[in-house]
This record gives C-alpha cells, structure tokens and sequence, in this order.
C-alpha cells in the first residue's frame, strides 16, 4: 500500500489496473493480497477496476464465464463479493467502489474500448491508470485514444451474443493490431512529465492519469494516425491488416 501511495495512486479516486502478479510477486496472500493492497491504497472512497477480457466463443456470463489471458489477479478480482462485471461479450470489465455501476454499465458492442465503455467512463471520471508488471501493450486506454482520435483503421472479430435467447456469432469492429507499437507512449508521457514510475513488489509500476495517456496519444494520432503499426515490410500479420483496412474499412 505505501508503495502504490508513494507511486501516486490517488486515495478516493478510480484506478485501471493491469497487472502481472508473476512479476510483483511474493506478496503475503497471494494475489488476493494484492487486491487488498490496492484497495487500501484507494481508501473506501475509491473504484478499482481490472479487465475481464474473455474469448468470444460462447454465451458470456458475466457470474460465470472466466477470463483469457488477464491473470490471475484479475480472475480473483471479478469472483469477489460485492464486485461488479460489464456485459460486453469480449471486451468486459469488473469494479468494486462507489463508482464501480457507473464503470459497469451497458455499452455498445463496438468499440469495446471507446468512449462508452469502461475505460472511457474511467477516462471521463478523471482515473488513473497502473501498469503493475506490464507494458504499454496492455494499456487499453490507449485503444480509447485510438478511437477518440480517430484512427482509420478498424478490424472485426467473431464473438457470440445472445441475442432473444439465442446465441449467434456477430463480426465486432475494433482497432485491432500487434499493439507493439504502444510502447511509443512511454517516451511520450516520459517527455512531458506524466509518467510516474517506481516498483510495487518486485514489479515495474508506471501510473498516469488516463486524460493524460489520451490528451498526448491524439495529438500524435491526428499527426501521424498509423503510428502504432508496424512498418507494411515488417511482415506484422496483425498491423498488415489493420493496414489494409484503411481502404476497406470493417462495417
């Protein structure tokens, strides 16, 4: 907890967290020490909120279906009492704090992370954001800068929803790449003075307010809005089809 005080978690203010507990680790309770940690940090006046991503391929449950690929942190987080879970099929959520409905609530199904979804109602409730083991590639306000900018990329995924109880599978437009090219962000909030940095555990812990991340990765979008590609030589299967969608963009 002092730690992430003295990074500069805001006490009574909402926090995006994306984490790797291998990398803080060995924490007294184990991922669920972490939690703690964070929402001590946060004071009973503050919202913590973690991506639930999922998979797409079946009916989402937001008390049931579990995660793929955020961690066990965030797995622990969303089965919690009292914790709250956003409904997007793919591209879900889960918070805990007086703010945590306002985070949840209904969303398009595309973006998943534009203005209306919880990253954007972080970004709007002047949130922080903590990359605790993890890099700029897993910063999904960045994919709100995309969208606010806006980028003229846009790909779609399958994912299944239910739709007058019956599940089918709709194509959900996103802007979707390798995401490499997120790492750009740290020399940009770096530059400017925005990028606060420090270990929490034995993790590499970078926070900075999300109107921040999203004020300076527009501005560069709207200069060069293919920033976050990768080179068309770099063979980037990812980014080359971002790339082509820019002349035929996903509906």
């Amino acid at each position: 907890m002092r730690q992430l005080r003295d990074l500069g978690v805001r006490e009574g203010g909402v926090l995006v967290v994306h984490t790797s507990f291998k990398a803080v680790r060995p924490v007294e309770g184990g991922p669920l020490g972490l939690i703690q940690a964070l929402r001590a940090a946060l004071g009973d006046a503050g919202t913590l909120v973690m991506p639930t991503m999922t998979d797409g391929e079946g009916v989402f449950d937001p008390k049931r279906t579990p995660t793929e690929g955020m961690g066990i942190t965030a797995e622990l987080f969303w089965r919690q009492p009292g914790v709250l879970r956003s409904t997007h099929p793919g591209g879900s959520f889960a918070a805990v704090g007086p703010r945590a409905r306002d985070i949840c609530r209904p969303q398009p199904l595309s973006p998943p992370h534009g203005p209306e979804s919880p990253v954007g109602w972080a970004h709007d409730l002047g949130g922080q954001v903590l990359l605790l083991g993890v890099t700029q590639g897993e910063n999904t306000t960045l994919h709100l800068a995309e969208a606010l900018a806006p980028v003229p990329y846009s790909v779609t995924h399958p994912c299944v929803v239910e739709v007058d109880g019956v599940a089918r599978t709709v194509d959900i437009a996103e802007t979707d790449h390798c995401c490499q090219g997120f790492q750009r962000a740290d020399g940009w909030l770096r530059a400017r003075g925005l990028l606060r940095e420090g270990k929490v555990g034995r993790a590499d812990a970078k926070l900075a307010e999300a109107r921040d991340i999203v004020n300076v990765v527009v501005e560069h979008l709207r200069a060069d809005p293919l920033v976050f590609l990768c080179p068309a030589d770099a063979g980037c299967e990812e980014c080359d089809r971002a790339r082509a969608s820019v002349d035929n963009p996903a509906r």
